[in-house]
């Protein structure tokens, strides 16, 4: 692997001493948040750095992009497997680790579970192994609200429902949690998993199943046809991205239960709202100010048909949805259209 990089808007430093000194000021607290320059890490690292924090952005860049990350966040660039990401964990006294790092195509998952584990699983092990080591107090990991349930009994979700994952991508995120636990019962790392319903926002690339609104929105800019599979009533909790951010936030200081099982560190982020690719297309179409064909694929295999989390432990918190999912596409399509050169 690569040495690590340590990539400003100006300059590249290569050395590691220069990268610890660069660390030593010191303001609410310290987090690192790897995959800090995608889709999801980038907005929790303007999050943190809106609330006070200092915060350096660790990414191989494989995904993500350097004009992601926010003024004033350092990045990193380096793998979450390295033994130079251990060693920054280790000099860089971070409070908190924020993992947003991860392979994530589920289809990717099945042609080479291999390669979802090597990252997903050793990745993180690495992580905490060095968190582990260097007495970081919380580590918080993105999981999934989308693939560690499967198909549920009970709509909305609780953190309480039966794990059952019908993916590769699934059973990774859900090894995660147990890795999670099982850190915080021997080693006394505070571990919170953040399950994700389907996120979408501004810097999302159209990847995935949550990646409909990006490639609904490109087509939409470009005239082409929607294409829905199945009958289109298949169901997602659509949760913006800011509000994602925000819950990250939040789990870098919430109280904890006792460890009894994984679900007392897991916390769902979602809307609790059902939304149907159909009715997600309608919208879409009512935020572009034009209406596009939409053609008909046959379902795809292994899809969920229902999928919404009860975010009620979240909510407690005193988080909450900033605002509808009319206003979300509205801004995402918004942000789309100027990226792409073509504003309605």
């Amino acid at each position: 692997m690569p040495a690590a990089r340590i990539v400003s808007r100006a300059v590249v430093v290569r050395s590691h001493a220069t990268l610890i000194e660069g660390l030593m000021s010191k303001d609410k607290g310290r987090v690192l948040v790897t995959g800090g320059a995608g889709f999801i890490g980038s907005h929790v690292c303007a999050a943190f750095r809106d609330a006070g924090w200092s915060v350096v952005a660790l990414d191989d860049l494989s995904t993500g992009k350097i004009e992601n990350v926010p003024d004033g966040v350092k990045l990193i660039e380096d793998d979450i497997r390295s033994a130079s990401t251990a060693d920054l964990i280790h000099g860089g006294d971070f409070e908190v680790v924020s993992h947003q790092a991860a392979q994530v195509d589920v289809r990717l998952s099945v042609a080479r579970p291999d390669h979802d584990a090597a990252l997903n699983v050793m990745g993180l092990l690495n992580l905490l192994e060095a968190s582990r080591a260097a007495e970081v107090r919380r580590f918080v990991f993105a999981s999934s609200g989308g693939v560690v349930y499967g198909e549920p009994e009970t709509v909305p979700v609780p953190e309480t429902a039966p794990k059952r994952p019908l993916s590769p991508y699934g059973v990774s995120k859900l090894m995660g949690e147990h890795y999670l636990h099982c850190y915080r019962v021997i080693h006394g790392l505070e571990g919170v998993s953040l399950r994700y319903a389907n996120v979408y926002g501004p810097r999302q690339d159209p990847h995935g199943e949550a990646g409909v609104v990006a490639i609904f929105s490109r087509r939409l800019l470009e005239g082409q046809r929607l294409t829905v599979f199945g009958d289109g009533e298949q169901t997602r909790d659509y949760v913006y991205v800011g509000d994602v951010a925000r819950a990250n936030l939040a789990a870098a200081d919430v109280p904890l239960r006792d460890p009894e099982s994984i679900d007392d560190g897991a916390f769902n982020v979602g809307t609790g709202v059902e939304t149907s690719v159909n009715s997600l297309a309608h919208i879409l179409m009512q935020a572009a100010g034009a209406a596009s064909p939409v053609e008909r694929a046959p379902a795809r295999p292994g899809e969920l048909l229902r999928n919404c989390l009860d975010s009620s432990r979240l909510r407690a918190l005193d988080w909450e949805p900033a605002g509808s999912l009319t206003d979300g596409l509205s801004h995402t399509f918004e942000w789309i259209a100027q990226e792409s050169g073509r504003c309605p």
